[in-house]
């Protein structure tokens, strides 16, 4: 090679979001919602403010920290029973990922109104997934975003909060959104986060929460059917279980 040669720079291009011209509350409602310069630093002041929230007031400790992911694509999987879970999940994630992984949250409970739907998506990064009208095509869109941008996604499987902090039964959504595919599902269970805000209390207490990160799971041998949607929520069901009496 010559010394001094000169390198070919490509001239940078300007891309605006494909949905630039929607209205905000639109903007927010979609699964196919893009990250903006505004709601990229409401997301890095959200994973920043978060780690040191729960460091402080809930002495979070992390199990098997080597297994969470580093570059999407991926879905976090976990136990449900408090509005704490999605934002302990986040909050163990790089922070260069921040704006890059979204909260599947229940469109029915964070989008309902104007201004819940612009708090969910700008403070949350949160996509609505509607539990009375959820369709194969919204899945079908995640599955897309997933496997084509790609993304990360913070998904709950049981569909809603534990009401005694028990786990429930996995739904089929998770095995429609990966069986066929490798996209990783790394399997979490989050323990102490019903006792510290449970459903119907006003505030977080300052107790304790720990979360367990098992080994990734990869679903790409499946066929992307009932049968294989079965599997993948039946195993990832197990490993969650297996975390929660600590057998990782």
């Amino acid at each position: 090679m010559e010394v001094g040669a000169s390198r070919i720079v490509e001239p940078w291009q300007y891309k605006p979001a494909s949905d630039l011209e929607r209205p905000a509350i639109e903007q927010a409602r979609s699964l196919g919602r893009e990250p903006g310069l505004a709601s990229n630093f409401w997301h890095v002041l959200r994973h920043r403010s978060s780690r040191v929230y729960f460091r402080l007031y809930h002495r979070l400790v992390i199990d098997g920290s080597e297994h969470l992911p580093t570059q999407p694509p991926f879905i976090l999987v976990a136990n449900h029973s408090s509005h704490l879970d999605a934002l302990a999940l986040a909050s163990a994630l790089p922070a260069r990922l921040c704006s890059k992984v979204f909260p599947v949250a229940a469109g029915d409970v964070f989008f309902e109104t104007p201004l819940t739907s612009l708090a969910s998506a700008l403070f949350l990064n949160a996509l609505p997934m509607w539990r009375k009208r959820c369709g194969p095509h919204a899945l079908a869109e995640l599955r897309g975003r997933l496997i084509n941008e790609p993304c990360g996604l913070i998904l709950f499987p049981e569909g809603t909060r534990s009401r005694d902090g028990q786990m429930q039964p996995f739904k089929a959504g998770l095995g429609m959104l990966t069986a066929g595919t490798e996209v990783p599902i790394v399997p979490c269970y989050l323990s102490e986060t019903f006792e510290a805000f449970p459903p119907g209390a006003r505030y977080p207490r300052p107790l304790p929460v720990r979360l367990r990160v098992g080994p990734p799971l990869t679903f790409g041998s499946l066929p992307n059917a009932r049968e294989g949607w079965q599997r993948v929520v039946e195993e990832t069901e197990q490993a969650v279980t297996r975390l929660a009496v600590k057998e990782i």
